[in-house]
């Protein structure tokens, strides 16, 4: 890559932090990108180590960092499926849940050194929903404002903490069967004083909002939709800001009182990345491998009543540009400088004009055979995790090239976490810090 085009990309691009936090999934601005010289681009699990520690239980949710606190979140207990196999297959449900007591926890570590500083079971109790053996009774990662932590379990509350671990408030809703038994994965979403949560499952769909002092509902309303596992987006865009949220039938666009704005058909009948923004308009992709559809869509500021394509159109007066056989099934794509990339879970990567959706290069090979962790950036790189704990670094731009693999050597499904010059990757047993120059353990 030329120096010219990687100072070009740094410029170009917006902190996605602040002041070094990295408070929801995929960072505060749920893009997956930041820009800093000292993280790292190799690492083994000893080389560039900062510290490494374990992590009882499972969970898939992400780690979150505010100050100098790495926060997330599992579950412990016997009965959660036994080890996850790796890839895309049939047969991973579970007809019932487990039998015995689980305990879930909301973890603070140093973010220095590893150490535990507290944490906290919020809830005991017999599992009352079944779950997929690849997901886990802690999969929806947590969000912060600095104040305090905010830990949402699907079928079980969302549980508000300070930043000493001490519980402010928690709110329960009524437990909902999911499709196929899957369990669920959409985390929360923080917005000034509120705080959101999308539900939608076989039984009773809804988004709520609720005071994210109190915990007091604001509003809810129902959706028209069963099981979807994609976390909602804030959009702020230059008109006003958005709560969109992706649904098999619909993506769905409310204002912050509840009131839809618009909606758009033709997703996937399984839908599961997350929406992002860049450039003025919103992405938002689904792409289940035995669906027939496996859209991107690029939608602009703006859009009012039913925007869904007619047929054979790829644009219209609020849809920018469509791809109808790009999008990722488990992974959500990232958008880095003026191309959008799409990691697909069998282990390849696309990438288009992120403005005008003309394709840049076509499905190209990393190697591995299960991806699900989304693809981050920084320093003019893509980072594409693989089930198997091997992270492909690819050259950014136009040029598809693998640059290296970095491997942990255990199973990995969350995405990481960057802040203060470092990476936060989440195995199965593990959390690893790792920096940009070598260091040795802590623990």
């Amino acid at each position: 890559m030329s120096t010219f085009f990687t100072i070009a990309l740094a410029l170009a691009l917006p902190a996605d932090s602040s002041e070094g936090n990295w408070p929801a999934f995929r960072g505060g601005a749920a893009a997956g990108v930041a820009e800093d010289k000292r993280l790292p681009d190799t690492w083994t699990t000893s080389k560039n180590v900062a510290w490494q520690c374990d992590i009882p239980g499972r969970g898939w949710s992400s780690p979150i960092v505010w100050g100098d606190k790495v926060f997330l979140t599992t579950v412990t207990g016997a009965g959660q499926g036994g080890a996850p196999k790796k890839g895309l297959y049939f047969g991973g449900n579970q007809s019932a849940p487990p039998k015995d007591e689980h305990q879930w926890r909301v973890y603070c570590l140093d973010l220095q050194t590893g150490k535990t500083v507290w944490e906290r079971v919020v809830h005991k109790g017999v599992p009352l929903t079944p779950l997929h053996i690849k997901n886990s009774y802690a999969s929806e990662t947590p969000v912060t404002d600095g104040e305090r932590v905010y830990a949402y379990f699907g079928n079980v509350g969302l549980f508000c903490l300070d930043m000493n671990g001490t519980e402010v408030w928690h709110k329960r809703w009524d437990v909902y069967p999911t499709a196929w038994g899957w369990g669920t994965a959409a985390s929360p979403v923080l917005h000034k004083e509120r705080i959101y949560i999308l539900n939608d499952n076989e039984k009773h769909s809804f988004l709520s909002a609720l005071d994210k002092k109190t915990g007091k509902e604001v509003w809810s309303v129902d959706r028209d939709e069963k099981s979807n596992w994609a976390t909602p987006f804030i959009w702020e865009n230059d008109q006003r800001t958005e709560i969109v949220t992706c649904g098999a039938k619909k993506v769905r666009s409310y204002d912050l009182d509840g009131k839809l704005l618009w909606e758009l058909g033709g997703m996937s009948s399984i839908v599961i990345p997350t929406p992002l923004s860049r450039h003025g308009l919103l992405y938002v992709s689904s792409g289940y491998v035995m669906a027939k559809q496996q859209p991107i869509f690029a939608v602009k500021p703006g859009a009012e009543g039913d925007i869904t394509l007619k047929e054979g159109e790829t644009s219209n007066r609020a849809i920018a540009w469509s791809v109808a056989k790009a999008g990722p099934y488990n992974p959500s794509p990232i958008i880095y400088g003026d191309y959008l990339y799409v990691l697909y879970d069998m282990g390849m990567l696309s990438c288009y004009d992120a403005r005008a959706g003309k394709e840049i290069y076509k499905r190209q090979r990393l190697g591995g055979n299960a991806f699900t962790s989304s693809p981050w950036a920084y320093n003019g790189k893509i980072f594409c995790l693989s089930e198997d704990g091997d992270t492909f670094v690819v050259q950014a731009g136009p040029k598809f090239a693998v640059l290296g693999k970095n491997s942990l050597e255990e199973m990995c499904m969350a995405t990481p976490a960057i802040a203060q010059g470092s990476l936060l990757v989440r195995t199965l047993s593990k959390m690893y810090r790792i920096e940009g120059k070598a260091a040795t353990s802590s623990r």
